[in-house]
């Protein structure tokens, strides 16, 4: 792991980084100032990432998964939106799996397959949070995200089209073969993401294709054990590449590395440094369980719950996606279930105490 140790201005000055140009060229050689650790936001430096212009990232230009208002009976299709909903984590996608987290090409694949076949349909974090999953009715809304930004997750080919075998050729092929499978996930992403310096192809072609991009801190560091002023400026540095790479696009998700939160965990949702401000939706853990629904007074936003993809027969399967994924079908753990309709929040009326204050006005009880 890669630690910061707390209060070590020498070895922080040490890490820090020219981020201008967006290059990669991490680790200067030259002494920084403690002002220097921060990068320059471009333009308004104190402009809010979270408050710019945000395009629709839905992907219903490419298919439109909602079922629209008032077209279904909510007990008729035993909707549930105060339910829990899986939170995948994915790292590696390999053919040589080196640790617990990462998964073999044959296993993701297989894992959408039965996704689909369930009757899930992806969506992203930040529709997730925003409590914006416009799904058809009796469907399940299933977020998949991914950690650090590897090639094996997304890369581009010599055609400018995602490389074969990597995660999102894989969820482009499944979701063609199930239409109403939403091609969407959400990437965690660190310095130079995808291998590639500064991130500013990969990133754009993502975001361009409704996939979203979120915080997973610059150097993938133990938060947990920085101080606060470090704790902000790993975090505020990625903002800003990412920032440089996607000007239009709020950066509302973060994850955290490792599932570390910061001593003060309020600097996981909102902080700033050097001029440049962050402020998250929502903030990932590393695993665990299935969440809360967003309409549910049980959800903390700083931190969500996400489930290791992997099989039960594994170290610690009891806590896989397989196990939980068994749990949520069979209803030992009740599942979000949509009533396909976005303006109103359906839900069995023995669950109306979950319910949370800011939803009453949507509820829609049975």
């Amino acid at each position: 792991m890669r630690h910061i140790i707390r209060g070590d201005r020498a070895a922080l000055a040490a890490i820090a980084i020219v981020l201008a140009g967006c290059s990669a060229t991490a680790g200067s050689q030259n002494p920084a100032t403690p002002d220097d650790r921060a990068p320059k936001a471009p333009g308004n430096a104190q402009e809010d990432s979270h408050q710019n212009p945000q395009r629709d990232r839905s992907g219903r230009a490419r298919g439109d998964a909602g079922g629209g208002p008032g077209e279904s009976d909510p007990a008729a299709v035993r909707a549930n939106e105060l339910g829990a909903v899986p939170v995948l984590m994915y790292h590696q996608i390999t053919d040589e799996p080196q640790s617990i987290d990462d998964r073999t090409p044959q296993e993701f694949r297989a894992e959408l397959e039965r996704l689909a076949r369930e009757g899930y349909v992806p969506v992203t974090a930040r529709e997730f949070t925003g409590g914006d999953m416009d799904i058809p009715a009796g469907k399940h809304p299933v977020v998949l995200t991914f950690d650090d930004s590897t090639p094996s997750q997304f890369r581009l080919g010599e055609d400018g089209r995602p490389a074969p075998g990597t995660a999102v050729d894989i969820l482009l092929d499944v979701a063609g073969r199930h239409p109403g499978f939403r091609p969407v996930a959400t990437f965690f992403v660190n310095a130079d993401p995808f291998g590639e310096p500064g991130g500013r192809k990969t990133l754009k072609w993502l975001d361009d294709h409704g996939f979203e991009i979120g915080n997973h801190t610059l150097k993938h560091s133990v938060l947990g054990d920085a101080d606060d002023e470090t704790v902000q400026w790993d975090i505020a540095s990625n903002q800003w590449l990412i920032d440089k790479a996607l000007p239009d696009s709020p950066v509302v998700s973060m994850a955290l590395p490792y599932g570390s939160m910061p001593g003060n965990r309020q600097l996981a949702l909102t902080g700033e440094y050097g001029g440049v401000r962050y402020r998250h939706q929502g903030v990932y853990l590393a695993g665990g369980r299935p969440a809360p629904s967003p309409y549910s007074a049980d959800l903390d936003p700083g931190a969500i719950p996400r489930i290791r993809s992997q099989e039960t027969d594994t170290e610690e399967g009891a806590y896989s996606s397989s196990a939980w994924l068994d749990k949520l079908g069979d209803g030992t753990v009740e599942r979000y279930t949509s009533d396909g309709d976005p303006e109103t929040v359906s839900f069995p009326r023995e669950m109306a105490h979950r319910l949370s204050f800011d939803h009453q006005e949507a509820a829609r009880p049975y």
